[in-house]
Parts: C-alpha cells; sequence; structure tokens
C-alpha cells in the first residue's frame, strides 16, 4: 500500500457535493487545518472517485477493510490513530477523505499543491484499484438545498456560499405558500414586470422567481438575497460568516 506523510487538511464536514470541497487556494486563515501524519493512497476508477467527492453514501466494504487503522493524525506532538482515513485520485482529481468512523465520507479535504503533485508522481504507474459498489440510486437528484455543479461553476467560496443562503431562503419562502410575499419578492426581482405579476398565482409565481434567480451570481442576487433574508436571526448569522456584520 501507498502512503502519504506529512499531509495538511482542511475538513469540509457533511458536504455531499465536491464544490463546497474548497481547493487549496480557497482556503480560510480561520479554517480548522490538521496535519496527517501518514495516511494511506488509493487510485480508484473515476465513477467510484465522483461517487465518493460528490455523495454521502455507503462506501464499498473492501476499501473499508483496506484502509482500517492506517491513518495516523499528528496533533500536538502525539499520533492519534484514524480508523478509516484515506486518500483517493482517479489520476486526474484527488480527494482526501475520513469517515470519523462511520461508513460515509463525512469529512473531505483537497489537498495543497505539493502534495497533490506528490501524488501524480506516486499513481502515474499505478492501475486503479477496482472496489465493487453498487450506488443508492442510479442518478443523484439534485434540488434547491443541493444544487445543481452547473449553477455553482465558476463561483468563488464565498459565491457559492452565498447562492446557497440564497436557495436556503426562497426554499424558507416557497415553504410559506404566501402568495402576496412571492409576488412581492418576484416584483423586488424584475420590477419591469410588475402588472404581470400580480396576476400570477403563489405556485406560478414562484416558478417564475426561481427560474430568472437560478443561473449565475451578481450584485444583484447578492443585494436580493441581503434584502430577503433581514429579520432572520440564522440566515443573516450565515450572511455575516461571510460578508462581516451589516443586515439593516
Amino acid at each position: 500500500m501507498l502512503y502519504l506523510h506529512d499531509v495538511w487538511v482542511n475538513w469540509f464536514e457533511g458536504e455531499e457535493n465536491g464544490y463546497n470541497v474548497c481547493h487549496f487556494h480557497e482556503w480560510r486563515k480561520d479554517d480548522g487545518v490538521e496535519l496527517l501524519d501518514q495516511v494511506p493512497l488509493l487510485k480508484v476508477e473515476q465513477v467510484l472517485f465522483r461517487y465518493i467527492e460528490n455523495d454521502l453514501a455507503s462506501l464499498p466494504q473492501q476499501l473499508m477493510d483496506d484502509i482500517y487503522q492506517k491513518a495516523y493524525l499528528r496533533k500536538n506532538h502525539e499520533r492519534i490513530q484514524l480508523d478509516y482515513c484515506f486518500i483517493i485520485s482517479d489520476g486526474m482529481e484527488i480527494l482526501a477523505v475520513d469517515t470519523i468512523g462511520y461508513n460515509i465520507p463525512v469529512r473531505k479535504s483537497r489537498l495543497i499543491p505539493r502534495q497533490e503533485q506528490l501524488v501524480y508522481e506516486m499513481l502515474e504507474s499505478h492501475d486503479p484499484i477496482v472496489y465493487k459498489f453498487k450506488p443508492e440510486q442510479d442518478s443523484k437528484e439534485f434540488h434547491i438545498l443541493s444544487p445543481e455543479p452547473e449553477l455553482m461553476t465558476g463561483l468563488t467560496r464565498k459565491e457559492r456560499q452565498l447562492k446557497q443562503l440564497l436557495f436556503m431562503a426562497l426554499d424558507q419562502l416557497q415553504s410559506s405558500g404566501n402568495e402576496a410575499e412571492v409576488r412581492y419578492w418576484y416584483t423586488e426581482w424584475s420590477p419591469e414586470n410588475y402588472q404581470e405579476i400580480q396576476k400570477m398565482n403563489f405556485e406560478e409565481a414562484w416558478r417564475h422567481l426561481f427560474a430568472k434567480v437560478k443561473p449565475g451570481w451578481t450584485r444583484k442576487h447578492e443585494h436580493f438575497c441581503e434584502n430577503l433574508i433581514k429579520g432572520q436571526p440564522f440566515f443573516e448569522k450565515l450572511w455575516e460568516m461571510e460578508h462581516g456584520p451589516k443586515v439593516n
């Protein structure tokens, strides 16, 4: 088995979508970066890599058995054994995973560029290990709280976080079933369509609003998000985490 040593990881916990597992250039000073003293390295087929990167589904049992208790975390000069921690690559992308004792990839991290290069060099002459696994569904279903990767492509970490906050607020708006409120917010987004919006029922107004807001990310999106979450402490807290305090 191949091993990497002295590996810096920045765990993103409970992320089912790979676009939220930030690459090194998007790491922040207040992220909780850890040092793995030793971690097993596996080359796997692309289909399995994507499955682990973009889901929180069960890992192949054979993979779990292969890497059991072979990784160590270094903390305060101590060497702490980890049950199921490993690095996988399909030869193109690389991902560190820690299940924290479960059989799903609870924590995921990218690597720093120097160690990514080392992984490519170490795996260059190796064939992928074929692990049998059965996806829990034929194709992953995306929805407003787990948006398609295409909706996040090209956005910065801050923009992705704010877009997901906007979608959470829109999801809550949909749950309210309040026709007047949905019309109001659709008019805020598209004031030029005021007359038309007034004739829409709840479902029409919601569907049109979401279709308009869904693509891209602009200053208009940001301003709309800020207004939509005002007076909602939980959402305001998430806003502050990206923007600093200021929702008047």
